[in-house]
C-alpha cells in the first residue's frame, strides 16, 4: 500500500497537538479533516476523526487559554475594553454556586452579560430608526446563546449595535437584553422592531413597561 492506514499508538492526540499548533493558530476553524490529511502527509499515517478532533482541542488550549480560562478572563477583558473604548456599556449579573443546597463561599458563576461598544452606540444614532434582533446558539463545550441586534445606515450596510450572552432564548433573557438595549444604545422613539416573533420575545415585549410598544417602537 502506498500509505498506511492503520493507526499508531505512539502518534497519540498530544505529538499531533504540537505537530499542528501552527495550522491552528493562524485558522483556529481549520476543519478536522484537513488535520487528518496534514498528519498523513507528515507522517504518512491516517488517524482517527475523534484523534483529530481531540488534538484540535488540545492545540487550541495550548495557543489561546481552555474554556474556563476563557469564562475567567471574561470580567477582565470586558473592563479592559470600558477603559480603552469609554462609553462603551458592559451589564453582567452572576450567580451563587451552590454545591446541592449549601451556598459556596465567594464563588459566583456568570448568569448573562450585554455589551455594547462605543462606536456602535454612537453609530446608531446615525443609523434608520429601526432595529433588528436575532439569537443563535453557540456550540461551545458550555453552550448558551447569544442574542445580537442590529441596525441599518442609509447606504444598506448592517451595522451591529449591541450583544448578549445569555443561557437561552427565554423571557428572562430577552428581557435582560431589550431593558439594556433601550436603556443604553436605542434611545430615540419612533423605532420599529423586527424579530421572528419568538414567544420569550413577545413576553419580553409585553413587561418591559412601554419601552417597546406604541408609540415608542413598533
Amino acid at each position: 500500500m502506498g500509505t498506511i492506514s492503520q493507526d499508531h499508538s505512539k502518534l497519540d492526540s498530544d505529538t499531533i497537538a504540537e505537530a499542528i499548533m501552527p495550522l491552528v493558530e493562524s485558522d483556529p476553524s481549520i476543519k478536522v479533516k484537513s488535520i487528518i490529511a496534514e498528519v498523513q502527509s507528515r507522517f504518512n499515517y491516517t488517524i482517527s476523526y475523534r484523534k483529530a478532533w481531540l488534538a484540535k482541542q488540545k492545540s487550541i488550549a495550548k495557543i489561546f487559554g481552555g474554556w474556563e480560562d476563557s469564562y475567567q478572563a471574561l470580567p477582565w477583558w470586558l473592563s479592559v475594553m470600558t477603559q480603552k473604548m469609554p462609553s462603551s456599556i458592559v451589564q453582567i449579573e452572576t450567580q451563587l454556586l451552590y454545591n446541592g443546597t449549601e451556598e459556596a463561599d465567594g464563588v459566583k458563576i456568570l448568569h448573562c452579560v450585554f455589551w455594547s461598544f462605543n462606536p456602535c452606540i454612537r453609530a446608531f444614532k446615525h443609523c434608520k430608526p429601526l432595529v433588528q434582533v436575532d439569537g443563535t446558539h453557540l456550540y461551545g463545550k458550555y453552550k448558551g446563546t447569544l442574542l445580537v441586534a442590529i441596525a441599518q445606515d442609509g447606504n444598506q450596510n448592517i451595522v451591529p449595535i449591541a450583544f448578549v450572552l445569555v443561557e437561552g432564548e427565554t423571557a428572562d433573557a430577552w428581557h435582560f437584553f431589550l431593558k439594556n438595549l433601550r436603556r443604553h444604545v436605542v434611545r430615540k422613539d419612533g423605532v420599529s422592531m423586527i424579530s421572528d416573533r419568538h414567544e420569550s420575545i413577545q413576553a419580553a415585549v409585553n413587561c418591559s413597561g412601554g419601552d417597546w410598544q406604541p408609540p415608542r417602537a413598533w
